[in-house]
């Protein structure tokens, strides 16, 4: 199953969505955007008085008239750097908390969601959306929303200062910071829209090639498949470099608006305070005129301010960038959630461990077209029933364990459970599918096994763990039961981890039992050996002669077990 990755349009503000759905309002903006404001006045200040300074001193006055000044020169130099480390200090708060916040309710929803939905997403696209993409709707924040917000006060404050001295000066510098601050990143983020779009899908296409010569390297060289899979990967990293230069060349190019508008505003400013200069009278020692008389000093912040108002929109061409980055990332967050939410809210049934019988009835299965025989399959699973199921990778074998487990609907046909009195029962309350790729969480072995059971005491525990041929490997641990797997899967060999997850589904109480591939990576021995006693319904029978067992396997050459065969095409 795949998310349409498509970014939403403007009017759909998915940002907006993202950040109400984490919790984050405008009120919690309001301290970054102060703390970054001060600290861009600050520099605006300091180059005021730096200008008044310079010009003061010229005329050597009095050192002491001159205290006052270079103190809070130091002042305001000081309070910058301490205004702009408090800005960074409280934007990755928020923006840290937003995240965490995100992520937890992306779960929640998922798990509150249909099962069917959230099993059937790859893991490329879960990792994408749980974690690049809410990494990228928190780049928007610190360095897009903040960003702009502190440009708006910062430049709107240089303007006023500016028309005290030249209200001429004051509309040229606003016309410049307009096109630095607003035209800039628009034209920037116009650009670079497609660019981004493709990039995020060729990104996403290398996670997604990543991830499965990783977690599947030995079933693609048995099937020859792994080169051909390297083809597709660097064909999608050439892509993603190709979206990526485009996207910084046209960025480029937007932000040579910024030191050219403020060429245009120190020249005009330069032109304006020459003419102004032949009106001079009155004291020398005033600061500020109304253009027509201008003042040395006036004429040193004319030329000095714009220096410093162009320090809060130059980084604003790159906010744009890291905004739409945010925005198409908060669509293809949103349309996760929007899925999960959509999918209908489900709540888990009690699992009923009492005897039950499956009954296929012309059962086609798939997510968007039928995968299953064209007449579909018939059968009829009763309590100790052993059925494998075998064929080529991609014909759907883990896709019929989830429509038999209830997590997918048919696309045709009827799959049904009943109890020994013939009362119907849901197929989530009596049947459990144990994955393939099943997690370990980093937590205790005893934790680890009572995910299937909460209840199972020590004995139970033990003897899963022996049937399973961990007994020895869990004696041998510093703390038995009580050892933590710090790493999950990474504290375990692939033989364990797979010997772990049998024990899961030993000591879960669904009387059907799904495995999907439960011998991998186990030797072809051992792999026999246990496929054999997991098949088995007598003596010997690690699931004993009261449960249904459906397995997903390769091990099937010599087992004495029905055998469902399908086939491509």
């Amino acid at each position: 199953m795949s998310l349409d990755t498509r970014p939403e349009t403007t009017a759909d503000r998915p940002l907006r969505r993202v950040l109400a759905f984490a919790g984050l309002g405008v009120r919690p903006m309001i301290l970054p955007i102060l703390l970054g404001a001060a600290g861009a006045l600050s520099a605006l200040g300091l180059a005021a008085l730096s200008a008044w300074l310079i010009t003061r001193a010229w005329q050597m006055p009095p050192v002491l008239y001159l205290s006052v000044a270079v103190t809070a020169v130091r002042a305001l130099g000081i309070s910058r750097a301490l205004f702009r480390y408090l800005e960074r200090l409280a934007t990755h708060d928020l923006a840290l908390g937003m995240m965490a916040t995100a992520r937890e309710r992306i779960y929640r929803a998922l798990a509150s969601g249909a099962p069917g939905y959230s099993v059937g997403l790859s893991r490329s696209a879960m990792l994408a959306r749980t974690a690049d993409d809410i990494d990228e709707v928190g780049d928007a924040l610190i360095r897009g929303l903040i960003p702009m917000g502190v440009g708006a006060v910062t430049s709107l404050t240089a303007v006023i200062i500016m028309a005290v001295v030249s209200q001429w000066a004051a509309v040229v510098l606003a016309a410049a910071l307009l096109v630095s601050g607003v035209l800039a990143p628009w034209l920037a983020t116009r650009a670079s829209v497609r660019q981004l779009e493709a990039g995020a899908q060729a990104r996403e296409q290398v996670a997604a090639a990543t991830g499965t010569l990783l977690w599947h390297g030995p079933e693609l060289v048995v099937a020859g498949r792994r080169d051909r899979l390297f083809d597709e990967l660097s064909a999608a990293e050439h892509r993603l470099a190709r979206a990526t230069d485009r996207s910084v060349r046209r960025q480029v190019l937007a932000s040579s608006a910024t030191p050219l508008a403020l060429g245009a505003s120190v020249l005009a400013a330069a032109l304006i305070g020459v003419h102004l200069a032949s009106g001079v009278s009155g004291s020398l020692a005033g600061v500020s005129s109304v253009d027509g008389v201008l003042t040395p000093m006036a004429l040193g912040i004319l030329l000095l301010l714009p220096l410093s108002s162009f320090e809060t929109t130059g980084p604003l061409t790159e906010a744009g960038i890291a905004m739409e980055k945010g925005r198409q990332a908060a669509g293809r967050v949103m349309a996760l959630v929007d899925g999960a939410e959509g999918s209908g809210e489900v709540t888990d049934p009690a699992i009923d461990p009492r005897p039950a019988t499956l009954t296929l009835s012309g059962l086609q299965w798939g997510w968007d077209r039928p995968l299953g025989p064209a007449a579909g399959v018939d059968d009829v699973l009763e309590p100790g029933d052993r059925l494998t199921v075998v064929g080529p990778s991609g014909v759907g074998k883990s896709t019929l364990l989830l429509t038999l487990a209830g997590l997918l609907p048919p696309l045709g046909g009827t799959v049904t459970a009943a109890h020994d009195d013939g009362a119907p029962a849901d197929l989530r309350a009596v049947g459990c599918y144990f994955a393939e790729e099943a997690h370990v969480f980093s937590t205790t072995v005893r934790e680890n096994l009572l995910v299937a059971r909460g209840d199972a005491d020590e004995q139970a525990l033990h003897g899963a763990l022996a049937q399973v041929g961990l007994a020895d490997w869990v004696a041998a641990l510093p703390d038995g039961l009580d050892t933590p797997l710090t790493g999950g899967d990474g504290a375990l060999s692939g033989g364990q981890r797979r010997r772990l997850l049998l024990a899961r589904a030993l000591l879960h109480p669904a009387p059907i039992v799904l495995l999907d591939e439960p011998t991998e990576h186990l030797s072809a021995d051992d792999a026999r050996s246990m496929m054999s006693r997991i098949c088995a319904s007598g003596p010997g029978s690690l699931f004993g002669a009261d449960r249904t067992v459906v397995v997903v396997t390769h091990q099937h050459a010599d087992l004495a077990a029905r055998t469902l065969v399908l086939r491509a095409g």
